[in-house]
């Protein structure tokens, strides 16, 4: 009988009102146990060979001629769950990771993994100069230090990314590793139009191979709903906008009390006073001298804008030339929340306009003061989160 694993988690969670029935996310459970029950016994090894899928990539290894031997274990099919803002793919990526039976596995956002893989192969081709094919080693590195590896936000949007994930995947694989990965793209939208496509297609057709596919598809988006009838922009700052805020923070949180966290920015600690993680996404709120009066920059503003779905903003104040540094920033960080499309819930001492009216930069401020009447839209809120 099961009594441990994603499943039952995602039941309990049912039968205590804490989420709604869901059919595709069951059945995403369902498969996510399944892997659950495969891995409790599962013994990595080096992989002999590969599938039919990988032989383009083997034989540019030099692996073509190699096959798998009798008696080998196979690593078991991973899963690549996908679909829109808002389905759950998170909260059943904690389940899955929270009760997976594997000593050696990590979590990671997947950007942030292809900084480490850049910044490692990087450092290396300065350490040995002399060794082409650096692939080869840091898989071995990486399948030394994990069975399970598993994606949030897996897309390839950059040609650097895009040349090396066939090969580092195919050794990965081939040393056992595990992989399961949620994103917003179906694997044959990967990468889309992006430069020299054709190269990428056999690490598209390795991942179909070895991770079973399943849209989360239909069904409701939690963070839409939560939105309804809400607004998302509050002025002048007062005690009615201070509950307007409250209100929001548990409406998108499900009333879940905050709790600090960081995020790690170059190798810095990004710390997030107040933050919360569950069963339908990432929220934060902060205040406006957390984000824009301390030195943060660009980097920052990005982390906060891939990692959390919805940010609350609280005591944006009239901004002036006296307080250029701070406005410079503000301008930064809603162009982030602005290009990844999140949700943001600003108090404010006034209406965009008025925000910053005259002064050295209230010309440029212009196009924030845009970005800031466009993300009260409905077409704005409707648009996915890009990570």
């Amino acid at each position: 009988m099961i009594d441990d694993g994603p499943l039952p988690a995602y039941r309990a969670m049912h039968r205590a009102g804490r989420l709604h029935h869901d059919a595709a996310q069951e059945l995403a459970a369902e498969k996510l146990q399944s892997l659950h029950n495969a891995l409790r016994n599962y013994k990595p090894q080096a992989q002999a060979g590969l599938q039919a899928i990988g032989q383009a990539w083997a034989a540019r290894l030099g692996l073509a001629r190699r096959i798998f031997g009798a008696g080998e274990v196979t690593a078991p099919q991973g899963l690549y769950l996908y679909g829109g803002v808002g389905r759950g793919k998170s909260m059943l990526m904690d389940l899955f990771f929270a009760h997976a039976p594997v000593e050696k596995k990590r979590r990671v956002h997947f950007h942030a993994f292809m900084l480490e893989v850049h910044e490692q192969l990087h450092q290396w081709r300065q350490e040995k100069p002399k060794q082409v094919d650096l692939i080869p080693t840091l898989a071995e590195k990486i399948g030394q230090e994990v069975t399970l590896l598993c994606f949030d936000e897996f897309h390839v949007t950059n040609i650097a990314d895009a040349m090396i994930l066939g090969r580092l995947f195919t050794a990965l694989f081939e040393r056992g590793v595990v992989m399961v990965a949620t994103s917003n793209w179906a694997p044959d939208d990967l990468y889309k139009g992006g430069l020299q496509r054709d190269q990428f297609l056999p690490f598209i057709a390795l991942l179909k191979d070895r991770l079973d596919v399943l849209e989360l598809d239909g069904a409701r988006d939690y963070r839409l709903a939560r939105l309804k009838d809400m607004s998302v922009y509050h002025y002048p700052l007062g005690d009615l906008a201070a509950r307007h805020m409250r209100e929001a923070f548990a409406r998108m949180t499900d009333n879940e009390p905050p709790i600090a966290s960081h995020l790690t920015v170059q190798g810095r600690r990004l710390e997030i006073q107040r933050q919360v993680a569950n069963v339908h996404g990432r929220v934060a709120w902060f205040d406006f001298d957390e984000l824009c009066a301390k030195a943060l920059g660009a980097a920052d503003y990005l982390a906060i804008a891939t990692h959390y779905d919805v940010v609350l903003l609280d005591g944006v104040p009239k901004l002036s030339a006296e307080r250029r540094n701070e406005a410079r920033r503000f301008i930064n960080l809603i162009d982030a929340l602005y290009e990844h499309k999140v949700t943001t819930i600003i108090a404010a001492a006034d209406k965009p306009e008025r925000l910053y009216p005259e002064g050295d930069g209230a010309f440029e401020f212009e196009r924030t003061v845009s970005r800031l009447n466009e993300m009260q839209s409905v077409e704005y809120l409707t648009r996915p989160h890009l990570t």
